[in-house]
């Protein structure tokens, strides 16, 4: 079977500046895929180019057998994603949002709302001007799950959740990495260490290593040249 997603040389300039430079990946089917990087690594940019936000600058992405680029409206029918920053309707309460973009999506998500909200304990009849920082992360993980999608890209999922929340969205991840595909974007090794059966690093916009997380936990044990290091630009 074809890999839910494949990533073929994916290259992304901003003019001179260089986004992510020749990229290659396969995430496979009912994988929990760890995506690790710092801040800045090139991590953001790599998704947004997947889900056909911004055009590749050469290569290519395939998601669940389709073009980014030629089928990218399919795609994000069947796709669950969570934005690093979530754009939201302020007034809005929580549930009000959550049904209109199940609306959106043409699908009944009445249950699983119900569902996932009493799980992460959101209130969904406050407005989102109200909510804190950790309750907008909860509306955005409903967002992504409700529609039991075939895949699921997370860009950094934990941001401001209590440890509480964290342990519950870690269970979630495991039960739905049974049945699902997971593409998980983060810069905290811990979470993926918990989560992922397979790791990538990205660094510096490239491709610096791909193992499981046992094996890289041992490489990094043993001394080898794993580290992701950031340094300081000279003043």
């Amino acid at each position: 079977m074809t890999p839910p997603l494949i990533l073929e040389n994916l290259t992304k300039h901003y003019g001179p500046v260089l986004g992510i430079e020749d990229l290659s990946l396969e995430v496979h089917r009912g994988e929990i895929f760890g995506f690790l990087g710092p801040n800045g690594a090139g991590k953001s940019t790599t998704i947004s180019t997947i889900l056909d936000f911004i055009r590749p600058t050469s290569g290519s992405a395939t998601v669940l057998g389709m073009d980014s680029r030629r089928d990218s409206v399919a795609i994000h029918r069947q796709v669950g994603y969570l934005p690093g920053e979530l754009a939201m309707h302020e007034r809005m309460t929580g549930g009000e949002l959550l049904r209109y973009l199940a609306a959106l999506r043409r699908v009944d998500a009445t249950a699983a709302i119900a569902t996932l909200a009493e799980r992460f304990d959101l209130d969904l009849n406050r407005r989102i001007r109200a909510y804190s920082s950790g309750n907008r992360q909860k509306v955005g993980l409903v967002q992504a799950f409700m529609h039991s999608p075939q895949l699921l890209i997370l860009d950094e999922p934990t941001n401001g959740l209590d440890p509480q929340q964290i342990r519950q969205f870690r269970e979630l991840i495991k039960e739905l990495g049974k049945e699902h595909t997971i593409f998980l974007s983060t810069h905290i090794l811990p979470e993926v260490e918990k989560t992922c059966n397979r790791i990538l690093i990205i660094n510096r916009r490239k491709l610096r290593a791909s193992d499981t997380p046992q094996n890289l936990v041992q490489r990094r044990r043993e001394g080898s040249d794993i580290v992701l290091e950031v340094k300081a630009k000279a003043k």
